[in-house]
């Protein structure tokens, strides 16, 4: 279940970084590593980083964009400071642990770090459902790159421990969207708005992100998107006649 929790690092600049995370992900039972445009590609710094987790780094996905390294996955966490320019829904890396545990047995979760320098833009936030804040010393916050991953990799294995400890009662499945049909129903509703005139075309202003956040916040299953295409499809037939 753990292989189905991947580790996306976002244009990561520095080798030695590739193979400290590879490190801090084996030591908590993490081994699937997606690298997302590196700007330098792993080398022998990062394999000797590694310290015998260079299987990680082998074995490592190199893709070119996040949507490529989100593709399949029904949750997506960010590593985020809290913004007040970017309201979004909030994780702990405790609940972030027992979320992405529960959700990997159904399908693929990403947790997704962002640059050394400047983390994620606001563009790559808003494709997570989630994002996740570590509570480090206000008085100095900086946790570098594999320092991150740790803390986050930690609480992912203890809630997957706790879950090998007791027996769980078989629960109702829910089934989610994954990202891609998320992204088609993004797609769809934009389309949509604009053939009604609500939005004009290359001008969406903040409609689409605050849309992007309310859906984000209200999560709907599978059947219920479904629901809501299929209401976009009536608008679509509607404005045709």
């Amino acid at each position: 279940m753990l292989q189905n929790i991947r580790i996306v690092l976002v244009e990561t600049s520095h080798t030695g970084n590739m193979g400290s995370v590879a490190r801090a992900m084996k030591t908590m039972g993490l081994t699937n590593l997606w690298l997302v445009n590196p700007l330098v590609k792993p080398d022998s710094q990062a394999i000797a980083l590694a310290a015998g987790a260079s299987d990680v780094i082998g074995n490592a996905q190199i893709v070119d964009t996040l949507d490529e390294a989100l593709a399949g996955c029904s949750l997506v966490v960010g590593t985020s400071a809290r913004s007040r320019t970017l309201p979004w829904p909030m994780l702990d890396p405790r609940e972030c642990g027992l979320k992405s545990v529960s959700e990997a047995e159904q399908a693929p979760v990403a947790l997704v770090f962002g640059r050394e320098r400047v983390g994620l833009t606001n563009d790559e936030l808003q494709k997570c459902h989630y994002h996740v804040a570590i509570a480090a010393n206000p008085e100095y916050s900086s946790l570098n790159l594999a320092m991150a991953v740790q803390v986050i990799a930690y609480e992912v294995r203890m809630a997957w421990l706790a879950t090998q400890e007791k027996e769980v009662e078989p629960k109702e499945e829910t089934a989610y969207p994954l990202v891609d049909d998320l992204e088609r129903f993004y797609g769809h509703l934009e389309q949509t708005l604009l053939s009604t005139g609500f939005i004009r075309e290359g001008h969406p202003g903040q409609v689409m992100n605050k849309l992007r956040r309310l859906f984000t916040r209200a999560r709907p299953e599978s059947q219920e998107l479904n629901i809501l295409r299929g209401i976009l499809a009536s608008i679509e037939q509607k404005n045709k006649e």
